[in-house]
């Protein structure tokens, strides 16, 4: 599904913050070669809300600390949809 209509967030360029605000509901992805500009361009082109997509460090299911990507959305059915249907997260 493609967003037919412009988007003003994308207009006014403040639909990607650039740091994570604390309102946001998140998800944390183990890091892989280019998966965070893969991401942006799927959220982008997919969802109509504001969002987050950036780096982090956490612990993954082995008790390891590694590098992860932390992605976040305004709306928490956004997150809902991205975890359903992004094709990036059939991998992990």
């Amino acid at each position: 599904m493609k967003l037919k209509e412009p988007n003003p967030l994308n207009f006014f360029e403040i639909r990607m913050a650039t740091v994570p605000p604390p309102y946001y509901e998140y998800i944390l992805i183990p890091t892989r070669y280019n998966m965070i500009s893969s991401i942006e361009k799927w959220i982008e082109s997919n969802l109509k809300g504001k969002f987050y997509v950036g780096k982090t460090v956490g612990v993954n299911n082995s008790n390891t600390i590694e590098s992860m990507t932390k992605v976040g959305f305004e709306d928490a059915k956004e997150l809902s949809y991205f975890t359903l249907a992004c094709p990036y997260l059939k991998y992990n």
